[in-house]
């Protein structure tokens, strides 16, 4: 990346040539401060050599002075350094890149969770060849919508990840690095200077007494408290739905929530580079604010250099990255029969794809208030326990655990505890199989599998035409369309089956969002 110094003025080229946006909508969003484009674009001032969220609180400087970048990643590499007022390493992440190439979701995905930081880093030769594709063509998918490098992206990350924790956290600079995912401190030191100017040190002190002193009582003691930061999301973000929907199916012990402050938290294990990263994570809404705070607690304290993929995988389970804007816009075929969008409506993830099968298969031809029982009575006879932070704390059940399991607690047929354990041997024997893989458990069918990418893997296009919930929503909004024009519409199956479909490719790739707007359209 390039650097400037502060009073060198950026040759930057004046035109819409780094961003997809239009530039007289970037200027009424900057102008603005309009919250719902955070993220999706960046203000690059040439005069001061910094870049800037659309909500900066700055005074906004002259049309002339600026330059529009769809990803901050892309300013930096102008030699643009992020501001200190707005922090853009706070932003939602924009995802203008979506869309434009799976292996690039996969490879983008793949280095946020660390595969090429921290001492166990893969090769760029080694991700190429787990995308099936040739490093050479991985680079060119970066350079094209990133403008970067792969590595050069990875950096960035842990660069400003680490910038985020000396912002919000009084963790020692040793340990901000180490949760960046850098492997000395000395490497620390100098990537940080060379981008931004300054040290960590020096970042830190510039902080306000004021602020100093909230963030030292924030996390005196990241041992017993946790580690506390907040989280950015674009809004609308619909909080209250979501806390109400987890709570209606959460499992005591592993889960909890807190009607006070809509407080919602529950445990986590997950494997990096084959090691197991056990924790708990508890997430609230700020008020006033579009941030979610956020306290991670780890088993083992000395797993804090996985803070960043801890981070990214809760945003990941709390949908905090969509652009609800363009996506709400895909439902106009539905709109214009009538139905209403819940606006801020996220995707509500489980804790892993797993979890989400074994969701899907006790929920099946029982309500959500049974099925959430069910799920209780897996998880206290066949998780593991252990005590964080002063609080016992239920886990998950393994796949190895599912596939044992007994299941004589369980009053249900006994086809459906077969399926059960099925899947569970099944992902025990076959940890990085696909969820299309599971067809081969007998008693595991498409609805289960496309239930669990959604909500474990939080594929954004899984639309569930074939869900009865869903089908009856549709098929009233045709009724209730046929009775404003007075016409009578028949429906044969096959006539619903072509419907859907259409409406699939209409709302495409937003499908798994149209889900649960007429799940929750169900319900009024």
């Amino acid at each position: 990346m390039k650097t400037q110094n502060d009073n060198e003025s950026i040759p930057l080229n004046q035109g819409n040539i780094n961003c997809h946006i239009p530039d007289d909508v970037c200027r009424q969003a900057r102008l603005s401060r309009d919250a719902r484009f955070d993220g999706r674009f960046f203000i690059g001032v040439k005069t001061t050599g910094i870049y800037c969220r659309s909500i900066c609180p700055a005074s906004p400087p002259k049309e002339h002075n600026v330059v529009y970048f769809d990803s901050s990643i892309k300013a930096a590499e102008a030699g643009l350094r992020p501001c200190l007022r707005c922090r853009p390493d706070s932003a939602p992440q924009s995802n203008a890149w979506k869309g434009t190439s799976s292996s690039l979701q996969r490879a983008i995905n793949l280095i946020d969770h660390g595969c090429l930081t921290g001492e166990n880093a893969e090769s760029l030769t080694d991700l190429a060849t787990r995308l099936g594709i040739s490093s050479r063509y991985l680079t060119k998918l970066f350079n094209q919508q990133l403008g970067t490098s792969p590595k050069k992206y990875a950096l960035y990350r842990q660069l400003m990840f680490a910038k985020q924790l000396l912002h919000q956290t009084q963790l020692p600079i040793t340990d901000v690095a180490m949760a960046a995912g850098f492997n000395s401190i000395r490497r620390f030191n100098e990537v940080f200077k060379s981008q931004l100017q300054l040290t960590p040190s020096q970042l830190r002190r510039s902080l306000s007494p004021s602020k100093s002193s909230k963030l030292s009582e924030s996390n005196k003691d990241k041992g017993a408290q946790g580690i506390n930061l907040l989280l950015d999301y674009r809004p609308p973000y619909d909080w209250p739905q979501l806390w109400a929907f987890y709570q209606v199916r959460a499992v005591e012990g592993m889960e909890w929530l807190n009607e006070d402050n809509h407080a919602y938290g529950r445990s986590f294990s997950i494997v990096f580079d084959e090691l197991e990263i056990r924790g708990t994570f508890e997430v609230a809404e700020v008020k006033g604010k579009n941030q979610l705070s956020l306290a991670v607690q780890f088993e083992d304290e000395q797993h804090i250099g996985y803070l960043f993929q801890v981070v990214q995988y809760v945003r990941k389970i709390l949908d905090l990255d969509a652009d609800m804007e363009v996506i709400e816009a895909s439902f106009e075929p539905l709109t214009s029969m009538g139905m209403k969008v819940a606006s801020g409506l996220r995707i509500p993830a489980t804790a892993s794809v797993f979890e989400a099968g074994c969701r899907a298969v006790l929920g099946q031809q029982v309500s959500v208030v049974q099925a959430s029982k069910l799920l209780n009575v897996l998880a206290v006879n066949y998780g593991d326990k252990a005590v964080i932070g002063h609080r016992e704390i239920l886990f998950f059940p393994k796949p190895q655990q599912v596939a044992a399991a007994g299941l004589d607690e369980f009053k249900m047929p006994g086809a459906r505890k077969r399926a059960l354990n099925g899947l569970g041997e099944f992902v025990a024997h076959n940890p990085l199989s696909s969820p299309e893989a599971w067809i081969e458990v007998k008693g595991i069918g498409p609805w289960t599998i496309a239930y669990a990418k959604m909500r474990g893997e939080s594929d954004p296009n899984i639309f569930l035409a074939g869900d009865l919930v869903i089908k009856n929503r549709i098929k009233a909004l045709i009724a209730k369309q046929d009775l404003a024009l007075g016409t009578a519409t028949e429906f044969t199956a096959k006539d619903y089956q072509q419907l859907a479909e259409k409406i699939s490719q209409q709302v495409s790739p937003w499908g798994s969002y149209l889900t649960f707007q007429l799940w929750k359209n169900d319900e009024n």
